[in-house]
């Protein structure tokens, strides 16, 4: 039986959104520590539903009651419902903390959630040709943008201002302007 207000959960992958990835047990009553992967702290504050993915695995659900952002780091240090050992917690290392894709927060004019710059091209001038496309975002601090080049090189470029200028999310590419030697890495 299902809760008429509670939200049905997606089937596909392309219906997720990784929020966080499970990095580390913090302390011995099944505390985890997550690197988020999404720039809103209430996904690992507020207490609620959220899933768990494993890989190869469909996400399963599971009750966020508490979190806090661990001082000076962008670590979080969650509590998940039924999760009360260190050793229950160590089991759920390395899954992947997920939320329903229309479970985005609303964006202001020119803004855009960092997972929209996945598949973006990167230039180095507007009409310029493709260097590479992103591929993926770390976060760890500073996050920095993963780009795969065409003759296989992966390139890591922090994601500031100064590096990436620019980002076209609806025409699909981003600005670089790298410092000499950061595309030589």
């Amino acid at each position: 039986m299902t809760n008429a207000g509670a939200p049905s959960s997606p089937s596909s992958d392309d219906e997720w959104l990784p929020v966080g990835k499970v990095v580390a047990v913090q302390g011995l009553k099944g505390e985890l520590r997550i690197n988020p992967a999404s720039e809103f702290p209430e996904r690992f504050t507020e207490p609620g539903t959220r899933w768990l993915k494993a890989r190869g695995d469909s996400p399963r659900e599971i009750k966020l009651k508490s979190g806090r952002q661990l001082p000076g780091k962008s670590v979080f240090v969650v509590r998940f419902e039924g999760i009360e050992s260190r050793e229950a917690a160590k089991a759920l290392i390395g899954q992947t903390l997920m939320v329903p894709a229309d479970d985005r927060p609303g964006l202001e004019e020119g803004e855009f959630h960092l997972l929209d710059l996945v598949g973006l091209e990167a230039r180095l001038s507007a009409d310029g040709e493709t260097i590479g496309t992103v591929s993926d975002l770390i976060s760890g601090g500073n996050e920095l943008l993963e780009i795969k080049t065409p003759d296989g090189r992966t390139l890591m470029v922090p994601f500031v201002e100064a590096i990436v200028p620019e980002v076209h999310i609806k025409e699909g590419w981003l600005l670089l302007t790298p410092p000499p030697g950061l595309l030589n890495l």
